[in-house]
């Protein structure tokens, strides 16, 4: 058979039409509804795996992209403070020691109180070295971030923080800290009011807990002057931490520095992100695997279906061949067809599910993304992960087809057209 004339006769038995007249309308509806049910598994299956992928991805980048921007690679820090003096240098680092860029910070939990409300933040002393170190700046999205530094007691805090103590920009709000001083009327909590002059909006964890104050401002509240408690640094390499740890070790060893990167409290995360995804991507492959397979039994009917047209193909003078090659392809069309289709759904549901997610949880006042680390539901649509997909659906429903392709080429058209 020529190859035109092959995939005209694949795809007309992919629509599930009648060849011939005196063929039973329930024997048909009952194929169709077979060879529909396996399809419809198979695209969903399809569309499910797209999904996760898809949202397994968009964690990945967040934590990486987003996370990972805001927050320093590397801190070093000392229990005895280190003397402004004794800092290693800023800027122009050596390339050996796998750093872009160091700042100095003050840090120390406190309260936050304002409109009688009182809230748990971390507060960080910074100057403006630290924008190099951090992308916070690229995520101010309320007041001027100039006036961090300009303002004696100014501060900069997370939209979400803000939000929950009822400010806006200008507002006054208390900070109390931990700390302790010892007075004539007992241990007093060291507190300060500060003005509110920026917010940013990173949407991640920090926008709920984290305030930032001028480094001078910070080390005045701590009765710290000329001394900071570390240094926070930007690595070259997220993942090559070795050489900027040596680095600091060595420039602050008389401090006997505490040196922590990223990977202590987001590595396992990351690591668990990387498992995730080759766990469910392995999972769901098998669900394709028996969608796919289901279709052999849709196949075997259209074959037990279409025995006569088959021996009346042989008697002309097709091989045995040509009828495997017209039901491979009958399998072919009907796995690029599901495939199609389920990645279409599945984009579409990384579309619409995050809106319908942020959607419920404005409407519920339920924030479902607590547990994370980001506040929105993520999507990343890879090219290479839709390839992959493909690939594996299309080769999985080929050869699935293989079978009754080669049930179908050993039919024997006498005795098939005996019992016409």
């Amino acid at each position: 058979m020529p190859a035109n004339f092959t995939a005209f006769m694949a795809f007309r038995y992919a629509l599930g039409r009648l060849g011939r007249q005196g063929r039973s309308p329930a024997n048909t509806t009952n194929v169709n509804s077979v060879g529909a049910l396996a399809l419809a598994g198979l695209v969903i299956s399809i569309a499910v795996l797209v999904f996760v992928t898809c949202v397994v991805n968009g964690f990945e980048r967040e934590l990486r992209e987003r996370l990972l921007r805001v927050l320093p690679h590397i801190t070093a820090t000392s229990e005895q403070g280190i003397a402004s003096a004794a800092l290693p240098e800023m800027t122009n680092l050596p390339e050996a020691s796998g750093l872009l860029a160091l700042a100095p910070v003050v840090r120390s939990s406190g309260l936050l109180a304002a409109n009688g409300r009182v809230v748990a933040a971390q507060m960080t002393g910074i100057d403006k070295q630290y924008w190099a170190v951090s992308a916070l700046d690229q995520f101010v999205d309320a007041g001027r971030l100039d006036e961090l530094q300009n303002a004696s007691f100014g501060m900069l805090m997370g939209s979400r923080l803000a939000a929950e103590l009822g400010l806006a920009i200008g507002d006054d709000v208390v900070l109390l800290l931990a700390d302790q001083r010892v007075s004539i009327a007992g241990a007093l909590p060291r507190q300060k009011r500060f003005t509110l002059v920026a917010t940013f909006r990173s949407q991640s964890q920090l926008d709920a807990t984290g305030v930032f104050v001028s480094l001078a401002a910070a080390q005045r509240l701590l009765r710290m002057p000329g001394r900071v408690h570390g240094v926070q640094g930007r690595m070259q390499d997220l993942f090559d931490s070795y050489a900027a740890s040596q680095y600091l070790y060595q420039q602050l060893a008389a401090m006997a520095p505490w040196v922590r990167t990223w990977m202590a409290d987001f590595g396992t995360l990351y690591q668990a992100i990387a498992v995730q995804k080759a766990t469910l991507f392995l999972l769901f492959s098998l669900l394709i695997a028996v969608a796919a397979f289901n279709l052999v039994s849709g196949l075997i009917m259209i074959v037990e279906q279409r025995k006569g047209d088959i021996a009346i193909l042989r008697s002309m003078g097709s091989s045995r061949w040509a009828v495997l090659r017209l039901f491979s392809s009958l399998g072919v069309m009907l796995g690029v067809a599901g495939t199609v289709a389920g990645i279409a759904v599945g984009l579409l549901l990384s579309w619409i599910v995050p809106s319908l997610v942020n959607a419920a949880s404005q409407l519920l006042l339920q924030d479902f993304m607590s547990q994370y680390f980001i506040g929105y539901l993520p999507v990343q649509i890879l090219f290479e992960d839709l390839l992959l997909i493909a690939g594996l659906a299309v080769s999985t429903t080929v050869l699935a087809s293989l079978y009754p392709a080669w049930r179908a080429m050993g039919l024997q058209p006498s005795q098939v057209l005996a019992n016409e």
